[in-house]
């Protein structure tokens, strides 16, 4: 049986570089151990992509009226369909490595209830990779040469035990939102929030956004706002890595270091839950030092 089943919606196979892309990232997770793959949705060119890199393909999922496909369904389909403990939804671009299964397995040693996430490193790939022997060490040299690490706002995978996240909205994936809810849902229920940034490389093959409508990012999409309702609006959309309980640092689990962007996010989470009454942007205001400075110094100028 495996370890971990990794489940995901990839986009069209059409656009050449996201067919690349997609193939590179699908290709990476079946040569890792202990690990089954699932693709949903009915994408063009997904089964055949599916039936070349030998993984599962569900067809089934339930999608929005444009046709993308909803995350509670895709949970759904996962669960039902997976021959393992631990479920992972990904993103179809991220290049996954050992490590990846190495630190899941620390991690279940170490807790119970917990969803394992991590900041990714972005880089530009733009042919298909090399399998071949050393291909891991071959990538990480590039990554750390010429890869930058992406700030800790925005998640490409979230890794958990199958009893947790039995009940998700329907979500739209591709959208912003739902996948800061996935932290927000895990420090409500008092999971384990737990950043693996320092011991696992994930590598994000760098895109555009030409796959979307008129071209716009993601968050800039109509499906967001539908998103940040059903997550229960601004407030709970808001959590990022930042918001991690604990961190994964040579196997062993540690509480992250107070740096000044925790520090900030500590205290605005605080004024949240005691003044919750007053607007998002006065809780900023608070929040950041630096902003309310600037205002205090313009009414008075």
């Amino acid at each position: 049986m495996p370890l971990i089943t990794l489940f995901s919606a990839p986009k069209p196979f059409t656009d050449p570089q996201i067919a690349m892309i997609q193939r590179n990232a699908i290709k990476s997770w079946t040569l890792l151990p202990d690990v089954e793959v699932i693709l949903l949705g009915k994408e063009t060119g997904l089964a055949e992509a599916a039936r070349e890199l030998d993984v599962k393909h569900i067809p089934y999922v339930e999608c929005n009226d444009s046709g993308v496909p909803l995350i509670s369904s895709m949970f759904q389909f996962a669960r039902e369909n997976s021959n393992s403990d631990l479920l992972c939804i990904i993103n179809a671009d991220m290049i996954l490595m050992p490590d990846f299964v190495e630190n899941t397995k620390q991690a279940v040693k170490l807790k119970d209830k917990f969803v394992l996430l991590s900041q990714r490193w972005d880089l530009d790939i733009t042919q298909p990779l090399d399998f071949s022997s050393g291909w891991e060490s071959h990538l990480r040299s590039t990554v750390h040469g010429q890869g930058t690490l992406h700030r800790p706002a925005g998640s490409d995978f979230f890794l958990f035990p199958l009893s947790s996240f039995l009940e998700v909205p329907a979500f739209t994936i591709g959208r912003a939102g739902w996948d800061n809810w996935m932290i927000y849902k895990a420090r409500k229920e008092g999971w384990a929030v737990i950043d693996c940034t320092p011991s696992i490389i994930i590598v994000h093959q760098n895109h555009d956004y030409s796959h979307l409508p008129d071209g716009k990012p993601h968050y800039e999409h109509p499906d967001t706002n539908e998103n940040i309702r059903l997550a229960g609006g601004q407030a709970n959309i808001r959590y990022t890595i930042l918001d991690s309980t604990h961190q994964l640092i040579n196997g062993k689990l540690s509480r992250p270091k107070l740096t000044s962007l925790r520090l900030t996010r500590k205290l605005e989470l605080f004024l949240r839950t005691i003044f919750f009454f007053l607007p998002e942007t006065m809780i900023e205001d608070f929040a950041r030092p630096k902003r309310w400075k600037k205002r205090i110094k313009k009414i008075f100028q």
